[in-house]
């Protein structure tokens, strides 16, 4: 019951034909033809800074970098401030439950 049964293929029966025999071929290389040509596309624009260009973007990115830290120091803060008014609210409830306990 336990011990695996290997399946046992069953032979072919009837006519069986052999395979089709296959004639390599010769290939001729055929002459190239001539290398499509590849339009130059228009030139890229070049960016020239100027110095009241670079100013506005050191500006924009000293505002950006403020403003993100403005936001990740506003998360930690309330972050912490939930966690001392959850442990507040933790010891407030086990002074109660404490003192219930003593009047018993």
């Amino acid at each position: 019951m336990f011990q695996p049964k290997v399946p046992t293929m069953p032979q072919p029966t009837g006519l069986v034909t052999p395979p089709a025999v296959i004639q390599p071929t010769t290939i001729t290389p055929g002459t190239p033809g001539p290398a499509p040509a590849v339009a130059p596309g228009p030139p890229r624009p070049v960016v020239q800074l100027t110095p009241g260009t670079a100013f506005a973007l050191v500006g924009a990115g000293t505002a950006v970098v403020l403003v993100v830290g403005t936001v990740l120091v506003s998360l930690l803060l309330a972050a912490a401030v939930t966690g001392a008014s959850v442990a507040i609210c933790a010891v407030v409830l086990r002074s109660l439950i404490a003192s219930d306990a003593k009047r018993r």
